[in-house]
């Protein structure tokens, strides 16, 4: 599936950005990357696989003081290898680095370190035990995830937090397999999974998941179920109508114009006609007094004279 974007759109807020990354997993980076700053945790952030930013715009919002952000995608240049250059033409030929580019400065003053290539390349430009939080969403082939893993474990900070997209969608087998083989022979450890994504650590899982379950379970749209697999701690999430969290909008966002409010109802009143004047008192004691019969005829011989008299003429 494509998403198309053009290079002539800016977003005003994040949901605007073309993108796979549903509420839950909006929910819980922002939720492991502040509790590192609450932990005092230091280190840099890298994504690997930006697509049209809307992940790493979220990433990008919680770097730190002398911390530093880089990217890596293909964007528009050549595939290391004919299965992944197939694969980036059927998914992801409106990608562009000027379109990525345009997404991030609309929510950002400078952009993050672009390594435009394959993700092998990382190691090469990125130091060793250097990032906090690492996002893998590159190639959906073993090979290459394979080798994004083994990057990973290498860039990665002792106690930081790794994600795997797709880990476990029917269209990337090759997510899947790479995923739980470094989890069974890699040494990864799961902390937690979403609908899409797998959220591990080479560390000590168990106080991270301590206070994730403490989150979790204050929370009416989250469903949430623990299991034990391998010696493994799996906690299963689930969004149930969950919202995104609130992130800013973008310098190019535009308020909603209020509709007008609709006019008043007019309502529709004949005009009133002529007052009956007051019966006179004789008329009152007449009608008081007079047998029902009599009455009558009295009534009709004035209706007969009152219909037969002209203007200025006064009935009696």
């Amino acid at each position: 599936m494509t998403i198309a974007q053009t290079t002539d759109t800016y977003p005003g807020e994040l949901a605007d950005v073309p993108g796979w990354f549903p509420a839950l997993d909006q929910m819980l980076f922002t939720w492991f990357l502040e509790q590192q700053k609450r932990s005092g945790t230091k280190g840099d952030l890298l994504e690997l696989g930006v697509y049209l930013g809307k992940s790493a715009i979220l990433l990008g919002h919680h770097l730190q003081d002398g911390e530093q952000f880089t990217v890596c995608d293909l964007f528009e240049g050549d595939a290391p290898d004919d299965a992944n250059q197939a694969e980036s033409a059927q998914s992801y030929s409106s990608l562009t680095q000027q379109a990525f580019e345009r997404n991030y400065l609309s929510f950002h003053d400078t952009l993050p370190t672009v390594i435009t290539g394959p993700s092998s390349m990382v190691d090469e430009k990125v130091a060793p035990d250097s990032c906090r939080f690492i996002h893998i969403d590159a190639s959906h082939l073993y090979e290459h995830v394979y080798g994004d893993i083994g990057a990973a474990h290498d860039i990665l900070l002792p106690d930081g937090v790794v994600v795997l997209d797709d880990f476990r969608s029917e269209h990337t087998p090759g997510v899947s397999v790479a995923a739980w083989e470094a989890v069974l022979n890699r040494g990864l450890r799961p902390i937690c999974l979403s609908t899409q994504k797998m959220y591990a650590t080479w560390g000590d899982p168990a106080p991270l998941q301590e206070e994730l379950l403490e989150m979790l379970r204050q929370r009416s749209d989250v469903g949430l179920s623990v299991q034990e697999a391998a010696g493994h701690r799996l906690i299963r999430t689930r969004s149930r109508s969950m919202k995104p969290p609130a992130f800013p909008r973008s310098r190019h966002y535009v308020a909603p114009v209020p509709a007008p409010a609709p006019a008043p109802k007019v309502t529709e009143t004949r005009a009133a006609g002529p007052a009956r004047p007051a019966p006179s008192r004789a008329r009152r004691l007449a009608k008081d007094l007079l047998p029902p019969v009599v009455l009558r005829a009295v009534r009709r011989a004035r209706a007969k004279r009152s219909r037969g008299a002209g203007p200025g003429h006064e009935t009696p």
